[in-house]
This record gives C-alpha cells, sequence and structure tokens, in this order.
C-alpha cells in the first residue's frame, strides 16, 4: 500500500492522535474515508467516460497501460525476449559439415 509499512502507519497514527486528540480522530477517519471513496468514484466515471469516448475497440483499456514507464517497460522486456530469441536459434543453427567454426586468432 504505496510503500507504507505498519511501523510508518504506526507513527502516522500516533502523530495524529497528538495533533487531533483522540475525539475529533473519529470524524477526521470518517471525512477522509468519503473523500477516498469520492475519488475513486470520480476516477472510475472518467476511465468509463474515456472508455466510452474511445469506441468499442477499446473496452478493455487500462489507464496503467498509458503510463510511460509501463510502455517503456513493456518495449524493453519485448527488444530482450526477441534477442533472446535470436541468441537460441544461432545456438540452436548447426554448423555445415563444408563449413568451418569460426576462428578467434587472439584468443589462442
Amino acid at each position: 500500500m504505496f510503500g507504507v509499512g505498519l511501523p510508518e502507519l504506526a507513527v502516522i497514527a500516533f502523530v495524529a492522535i497528538l495533533v487531533f486528540g483522540p475525539d475529533k480522530l473519529p470524524e477526521f477517519a470518517r471525512q477522509a474515508g468519503r473523500m477516498a471513496r469520492s475519488l475513486r468514484t470520480f476516477a472510475n466515471q472518467a476511465r468509463d467516460e474515456l472508455r466510452d469516448e474511445l469506441g468499442p475497440e477499446y473496452a478493455d483499456l487500462d489507464l496503467r497501460d498509458l503510463d510511460p514507464r509501463t510502455i517503456v517497460k513493456k518495449h524493453i522486456m519485448e527488444a530482450m525476449d526477441e534477442a533472446d530469441r535470436e541468441d537460441a536459434l544461432a545456438k540452436s543453427t548447426p554448423i555445415p559439415s563444408d563449413e568451418r567454426p569460426p576462428f578467434d586468432e587472439d584468443a589462442t
């Protein structure tokens, strides 16, 4: 959850109790919950409206696919897979009997 562990949550809760007091804290928690719910609803409505505007061919659109980091990672992984396939193909292709294997004078 956002890279926040149990110790960090405990510190945040402790500071919240000190700042707001134990009597006002439940009301602030309710307000934060309502705000999170309304933000989630707003984001879902925006996603659905975008899908509707783009048409049926984008019905399975995931907004995380539009993240530039995801796009770059996807293309890098595809390029690495292609390079691995080419390496495997080069290693699995036998050398014809009338051809000599490559020889490096400097390596010996």
